[in-house]
């Protein structure tokens, strides 16, 4: 269990280094170009670890759903969705916005025992503690003091319009 709070917290943090990195190429290329660039260059390189962790096992489907090979195209959406999210509300509130709603779904198909996962039992504390992380989001978004800037930068504002 613990190897696997290890992975689990070094995903999250390539997940908030990603998305900056992906923010920081959007400004040069565009938010589609970026999508197409990061998904490229993941497809490499997670080609060439298969193919040396796991030789021909990378091309036998015969075994799988065929709609779980379409999860590439969720990948499209999660790249662009956050690449976009972050270019309107910043790096932080969109992680975190993000990984709540991760979490929120996670109960949700793990309580339905959907997508051919087992049941799990839902528990009301699952859900408080959801509720919970919302609320903290809620106040590191809009609970601190607003800054205010000097009046002398709040006029010369006015100027540049």
């Amino acid at each position: 269990m613990g190897f696997g709070l290890v992975l689990a917290a070094f995903a999250g943090a390539m997940v908030a280094l990603q998305t900056i990195f992906n923010n920081r190429t959007d400004v040069h290329m565009g938010s589609w170009a970026t999508t197409t660039w990061v998904l490229g260059m993941g497809f490499i390189a997670s080609l060439a670890c298969s193919l040396i962790f796991e030789g021909g096992r990378t091309f036998d489907l015969q075994n799988m759903k065929l709609w779980y090979a379409f999860s590439g195209l969720i990948g499209v959406g999660v790249v662009i969705c956050l690449v976009l999210g972050v270019k309107i509300l910043g790096p932080t509130f969109s992680v975190s916005v993000t990984l709540t709603s991760q979490l929120g779904f996670a109960l949700l198909f793990d309580s339905m025992g959907w997508l051919g996962l087992e049941k799990v039992a839902f528990d009301w504390k699952q859900l408080a503690g959801v509720a919970i992380i919302v609320a903290g989001i809620y106040v590191f978004k809009f609970g601190g003091k607003k800054k205010t800037e000097p009046p002398e930068l709040q006029a010369s504002a006015f100027k540049t319009l």
